[in-house]
């Protein structure tokens, strides 16, 4: 029988934390959805740009000396932990088991501990070294929890995170309740243990220790191409090359630093673990198809161990609800290495939810700042090329450089123009995280939600940011949810029309007939803020369009079998194709939010048909307005042009604010 209690040594007792006590019904009921109102903005206490942890993530020198304190004094039965540094999580956080690789100790997410604590009431498994209880007895210790959890609140998912063995053991709960809502994170799972050379390489070590072996297959677990690629990154990240070189060679010696641990580990040990992770692959094989769970797999492509990029293509065809997330520069311990953000996977890949059914406004957490910094390495050669100048409008109608003029209470509806393909985009929401700490809900094509089954690690791809960002489809029900949850959205009228606009269409509006808009405005008292945005004619040249390729022989009927299903606006006789083009000598991107626009009061557009209209069309001018005052004036802009912006950061530092006209 699992126990909760700590172990007996005072410094490992520090990784201990009694469970949580949680009062009262944490379900959320439809009353609640209905009245959310602001409560929901504040993101269940979580601020946008929240501390995940990753930032200041401790080196392998702790978890080794964890691990040789664990080894040396703890004894008893296998039990939970909950970890110190994880924190206190958000209001209604679901249930996360951490299920450890065969080694058992449960520390081998201490680099995750903060992230996953703050989102996660995050609970570890712990089986001392000492302890040999069967596979068959942990799938129960597992089983236990889960299923007094989902008795306790039926309709909230519950999180099985299992490494490498823990996999397996994940797998084997799983299919042996299909009834309850359990959701998979399997990172390098063991079921293909039989596959693997483990064995065959413990064998041919034979004549040598079990602590020989252990060192062996250790060593195997470690990446070195990724802590050359890690320091690499930082150097062009900024960092000094004898900072990277120090923590390059400090994470590749902390082994060898505390492998006096081996002495402390019973001679039987390997012999055991070896037994118990080839039963835990062989039960979970066979129960494969007995999984309905929702599965994440976190699969190294470098793991020298087990063969787990090709056990992801078997696994994926197995189990209904799989995807699959390739990290191509990892080894075996993938939950050890840089670079690597479960917390931000979870969410990117819209599997974190509160209940049954994943929402996309009521589940939506902010990004955090090693989000932030990430979209931010991934677009650095466009923020370069680009160089965002933000003006916003006080209420005295005067502009000003920064966004001083936009409201800091929601709800907010910000409404403007779509430049080519969207580029505009990620500027103005990362403007708004930084200057104001707002996050804003963009409305797009359904088409930039795609349900993706295998993605890389390489970085953070364009939906991806928009799933970080909180971008929901465009349906007039999550606008409604949007305005009612007190958020600032984000719409573009224009939609697909204006991001792929042909040529010579440039800074022009495509907005339908439709008032609905201002009416969902008015129905919450919310504030609108048109804006206006140029600039892609600096960075951008139109080879072909829409028009080019339908003027062609045949070209009409290609287009419109090729992209019928992906048309949004029936008004709108334009298919969804994406240019060619090619980029040019950067200039600059210009925004500028107008006067703010107060619907409070503004019961006449609501039951006025002529009033509404009026309303729209007044919006409407102010961005067409917005548009021809920033081309006017960005001719006064010295800087516009990429090498006076060189000049001036290489004098004052490149992140230095780079003057624009003066407003």
């Amino acid at each position: 029988m699992a126990t909760l209690s700590p172990p007996l040594h005072t410094q490992a007792a520090a990784l201990w934390r009694p469970r949580r006590q949680w009062h009262g019904s944490l379900e959320r009921t439809s009353c609640q959805l209905k009245h959310a109102g602001r409560l929901q903005a504040r993101y269940r206490g979580l601020e946008p740009l929240y501390d995940d942890g990753y930032q200041t993530v401790k080196n392998l020198d702790y978890y080794y000396e964890s691990l040789g304190e664990l080894v040396e004094h703890d004894s008893g039965p296998p039990r939970w932990f909950c970890p110190v540094d994880a924190g206190s999580p958000i209001e209604d956080a679901p249930l996360m088991l951490y299920l450890p690789g065969v080694d058992g100790m449960g520390m081998g997410l201490f680099m995750h501990h903060k992230a996953l604590g703050r989102i996660f009431e995050l609970r570890c498994m712990h089986v001392p070294l000492h302890d040999r209880t069967p596979f068959d007895d942990l799938v129960t210790m597992v089983e236990d929890v889960v299923r007094k959890e989902h008795a306790t609140s039926p309709n909230k998912p519950i999180y099985l995170l299992g490494n490498s063995f823990g996999g397996c053991l994940a797998l084997a709960v799983a299919s042996r309740n299909p009834h309850i809502d359990l959701i998979l994170v399997l990172v390098n799972p063991a079921t293909s243990y039989e596959k693997s050379g483990i064995q065959q390489l413990l064998s041919f070590f034979s004549l040598f220790s079990d602590q020989a072996c252990m060192a062996i297959t250790a060593l195997l677990n470690y990446s070195i191409d990724n802590e050359v690629h890690m320091a690499v990154s930082s150097m062009i990240n900024g960092k000094h090359p004898l900072a990277a070189l120090n923590r390059l060679t400090n994470n590749m010696s902390s082994f060898l630093k505390h492998s006096n641990i081996l002495d402390k580990i019973p001679e039987d040990t390997l012999k055991w673990k070896m037994k118990l992770i080839k039963r835990a692959a062989s039960y979970a094989n066979y129960r494969l198809q007995s999984v309905q769970a929702e599965v994440l797999l976190l699969v190294s492509c470098g793991d020298k161990l087990l063969p787990s990029k090709v056990e992801a293509d078997r696994l994926q065809k197995f189990l209904p609800k799989c995807k699959v997330y390739f990290f191509d520069k990892h080894g075996h311990s993938l939950l050890l290495e840089y670079g690597v953000h479960v917390a931000s996977i979870i969410k990117c890949t819209d599997l974190y939810r509160h209940s049954r059914r994943y929402h996309r406004v009521f589940d939506y957490i902010p990004p955090s700042v090693t989000e932030l910094n990430e979209v931010d390495k991934a677009t650095r050669d466009l923020r370069f090329r680009t160089c965002p100048a933000m003006y916003s409008t006080l209420e005295d109608g005067t502009v000003v450089r920064g966004l001083a003029g936009v409201p800091q209470d929601g709800p907010v509806l910000l409404v403007g123009n779509h430049m080519l393909l969207g580029i505009e985009l990620i500027s103005l929401a990362a403007e708004f995280l930084r200057l104001k700490g707002i996050v804003v809900r963009g409305i797009a094509h359904t088409l930039l939600f795609p349900n993706k089954k295998r993605a890389w690690s390489e970085g953070h791809d364009f939906f991806d940011f928009l799933n970080l960002w909180g971008g929901v489809p465009m349906m007039y029900k999550y606008i409604y949810e949007l305005l009612g949850a007190g958020e600032f959205v984000l719409l573009y009228p224009g939609g697909h029309r204006e991001a792929l606009h042909c040529k010579g269409e440039e800074h022009r509006l495509f907005w339908p007939s439709q008032a609905e808009f201002v009416r969902l405005a008015a129905q919450f008292n919310a504030t609108i803020v048109p804006f206006g945005v140029v600039g892609e004619d600096d960075l951008l040249q139109l080879l072909c369009t829409f028009e080019d390729i339908r003027s062609a022989p045949f070209g009409k009927e290609m287009m419109q079998a090729y992209s019928n299903h992906l048309k949004l606006r029936e008004d709108v006789d334009h298919e969804v194709f994406f240019p060619g083009l090619y980029l040019k000598m950067p200039g600059r991107f210009y925004y500028q939010f107008g006067k703010p626009i107060p619907t409070k009061g503004r019961q006449d557009v609501l039951t006025d048909k002529q009033a509404a209209n009026d309303l729209y069309m007044h919006v409407k001018s102010e961005v067409e307005r917005i548009i021809s005052y920033l081309l006017e004036k960005r001719t006064e802009d010295k800087y516009r042009s990429l090498i006076p912006r060189m000049l001036y950061q290489a004098a004052r530092g490149p992140t230095c604010e780079v003057p624009a006209f003066d407003p």
